[in-house]
């Protein structure tokens, strides 16, 4: 099992740049693959970014490629989420995950943490 912990989330204006850290504890952080999600209230938690095992593979939902970098610290057991050009739409609650696949479907995560709120400014 592991545990998951979020932070950096806050306010920014529009054009703007956050990272989002999430700190994971627990087993070890190198026999999951990560993701990020992002969740407006009333509506469903999309998908935003996955990072393979070691780093080497990651994929982006569309609305947010060639903005948002997803990578991670093995030594660290932390990952990130480098977010630039900010939008207004962008303001959700961003969550992290954890599961055993490479995958973009958000039922396959297992692991979740308590999520971090992003608002973008117009």
């Amino acid at each position: 099992q592991v545990q998951l912990v979020e932070s950096g989330g806050g306010l920014v204006q529009a054009g703007g740049s956050l990272r989002l850290s999430c700190a994971a504890s627990g087993r070890a952080f190198t026999s999951y693959v990560m993701g990020w999600f992002r969740q407006v209230p009333g509506k469903e938690r999309e998908f935003v970014a996955t990072i393979s095992y070691d780093g080497d593979e990651t994929y982006y939902a569309g609305s947010v490629k060639g903005r948002f970098t997803i990578s991670r610290d093995n030594t660290k057991n932390t990952v990130y989420l480098q977010m630039t050009s900010l939008k207004p739409e962008d303001t959700a609650v961003y969550y992290c995950a954890a599961t055993w696949i490479l995958t973009t479907t958000r039922d396959e995560y297992d692991y979740w943490g308590q999520g971090t709120p992003v608002t973008v400014s117009s």
